[in-house]
């Protein structure tokens, strides 16, 4: 049964196991008393979710509903599980409307209740022994990304009592490496998240303990069988979920996959893979890559992690949208008149030029992190708040973009720059980078959704590294006032008389409105002021990293922030054109001061559509 129930909470197949075992009384139970045996799985699934301390659960609780045909009519009672559970440790018997029965009872066309009676105590056990386990297994433990975001976030994770009672985290790499040597090398990067909490070093201790080193072949099915040996030994006979973070080259991606399905695999509960981005370098590459991974794992079982859709800010859009009457009725062409984001970074490549060469600021910002939180802003409501329904939604979006011409698009790279007696160095500069290259280090571009929402609104995506400031934003402009009896106080500058709804994601977090306010005083002085909800003033609990959140989600089994291959698809199908146009026709980016506030191109892209950038530099903070 605790295989069952950790199937029922998977809520997938696992590559290369059997196949999960139907209910022994699912031939005799009626429709009544399999809800009540499923809601209880749910139960115990929610009950492992739910024990993160100072988070809430974000599923709502498990309520089973079971259907009496009394006289031919059909009625819903929630039953919860709680209610279940008392019944079955009383040995009392549920009927279909809820009532309860004497264990004994029988029923036309039911098998005898003592099997139903132990079905229930099978579950029972489910909830109060928790008999599962996590295996966490970092593939690529000794690269950077594990070592400064993937183990941290575990970390923080444990801290916060968010993983689930038994847990183990496996380094696993080709280096060669022991489990005190990984422990020292993560040990330096790990924090509390909380400053003068107690026992944070017991903490850390108690989470080192829990870690441990596996060296091996990325394409070795032996060194992965070997690793499913530790594995198990830590595991203890428990029903054993795991899951695989390839944090690691997309060029291995396959061999891992094919590794880890074949040699070590859980046989018993889930097996889940988070990918890494960059998914290829265009729709062919990706296509490619998604096949390959296919061959040894079901899309239910792949979770593309895009770091940006686990902000704070980004996962609060539809709740922003969606349960606030003021914004949703205005979330279209009738009163946006353009919609900006905004990604800056105030660095240049600082020695990773040799990988960024490869991909340029279009790949790493634009066809990723940008789109999808396009996607997640312009999508319609969806039915549910299920991942699939949520998922939908974003595909059709994409799928309603239209096509990007080369016209609405400007590159730029940044040069060399003297500024306060300081030399900053150009791209080119880096000796990881070709001195001919003319991959782009900005990218500004006009994008149109072709429906009847956003018909006619441009999005304009703004993307630079070496720029004045370092922040993330959107940026949303809504028309003039039609007949704007105060026009005449905002002079010749029509945009100062707009509201702007902006959505700060990263530094600094913050959701402001700009609004038109008469200053105090005798005369009438118009001016604009924000209407500001500062986090770090509202909140006194710092806001996690977004890999603690998609890690979680990732145990949890939950989807929504993940990408889908269809989601990844349509995304490729709008930039690999441009992508292509831009490398055949060899065009050359127009050069920016470190620094600066990148080309003047971008401005004369935004003018050609009507749009002012947002400037970041004017914006509210703190008190």
């Amino acid at each position: 049964m605790a295989a069952m129930a950790a199937a029922a909470a998977g809520g997938m197949a696992v590559a290369g196991s059997g196949q999960v075992p139907a209910m022994p009384a699912s031939s005799w139970l009626g429709s009544g008393t399999r809800k009540s045996l499923g809601a209880l799985r749910g139960f115990r699934a929610a009950s492992s979710a739910s024990s993160c301390s100072g988070s809430e659960l974000r599923r709502a609780p498990p309520a089973q509903f079971v259907r009496s045909q009394e006289n031919g009519r059909g009625r819903t009672r929630a039953l919860d599980t709680s209610t279940a559970a008392s019944a079955a440790a009383s040995g009392t018997l549920l009927s279909s409307d809820g009532v309860g029965s004497p264990v004994g009872t029988k029923k036309t066309g039911e098998a005898p209740s003592e099997t139903l009676h132990q079905e229930f105590k099978d579950l029972i056990g489910d909830v109060t022994d928790n008999e599962e386990t996590v295996s966490i297994t970092v593939v690529g433990a000794s690269g950077d990304l594990a070592k400064k975001k993937i183990f941290p976030a575990l970390f923080a994770l444990f801290y916060e009592g968010c993983l689930p009672k038994h847990f183990t985290i496996f380094g696993f790499a080709r280096s060669k490496m022991t489990d005190e040597q990984l422990r020292e090398m993560i040990s330096g990067t790990l924090t509390c998240r909380i400053d003068q909490r107690e026992n944070c070093g017991d903490k850390i201790g108690n989470f080192l303990q829990r870690c441990f080193y596996h060296a091996g072949q990325y394409s070795s099915e032996d060194n992965f069988r070997q690793l499913d040996t530790e594995l198990k030994k830590h595991e203890g006979g428990r029903v054993a979920n795991r899951l695989f973070y390839l944090s690691i080259p997309p060029n291995i991606f396959v061999d891992v996959a094919r590794s880890a399905s074949r040699g070590s695999s859980s046989s018993r509960g889930w097996t889940r893979v988070i990918v890494e981005k960059p998914f290829g370098r265009d729709s062919e590459s990706s296509a490619e890559l998604t096949r390959g991974l296919k061959q040894y794992l079901t899309e239910e079982q792949i979770y593309r992690i895009d770091h940006y859709l686990g902000k704070e800010l980004v996962e609060n859009l539809s709740i922003l949208r969606f349960s606030n009457l003021v914004f949703e009725p205005l979330w279209s062409r009738q009163y946006i008149r353009n919609v900006q984001l905004i990604f800056s970074e105030d660095f240049g490549t600082e020695g990773r030029g040799g990988y960024f060469d490869n991909y340029g600021i279009i790949r790493d910002i634009m066809q990723n992190h940008l789109l999808q939180i396009l996607a997640l802003f312009a999508m319609e409501p969806p039915v549910s708040l299920d991942a699939e329904d949520i998922r939908n939604e974003k595909v059709k979006v994409l799928r309603s973009m239209r096509p990007l011409h080369i016209e609405d698009v400007v590159i730029g790279q940044y040069k060399g720059h003297r500024r306060g007696g300081v030399n900053y160095p150009a791209y080119t500069d880096d000796k990881t980078v070709p001195n001919n290259s003319i991959t782009p280090t900005f990218a500004a571009a006009a994008l149109f959704i072709d429906n009847a929402r956003w018909d006619g609104v441009p999005f304009l995506m703004k993307a630079g590294k070496a720029l004045h400031r370092k922040g993330a934003e959107i940026r949303v402009q809504f028309r003039h006032v039609p007949g704007n009896l105060y026009k005449r106080s905002f002079g010749t500058d029509l945009d100062q008389a707009t509201n702007e709804l902006v959505i700060r994601v990263q530094p600094d977090e913050a959701i402001y409105l700009k609004i038109n306010n008469k200053v105090p005083g005798l005369g009438m002085r118009l001016d604009r002021s924000n209407l500001n909800l500062h986090y770090a003033d509202r909140y006194s609990h710092e806001i996690p990293d977004a890999y603690e959140r998609l890690l979680l989600d990732a145990i949890e089994g939950e989807r929504r922030l993940f990408i889908r291959s269809d989601e990844l698809d349509a995304a490729w199908a709008l930039f690999t054109p441009l992508l292509k146009e831009l490398e055949d026709k060899r065009v050359a980016p127009e050069l920016y001061p470190y620094g600066s506030r990148g080309p003047v191109g971008a401005h004369y892209l935004a003018a050609k559509h009507h749009v002012r950038w947002g400037d970041m530099n004017t914006e509210v903070t703190s008190k």
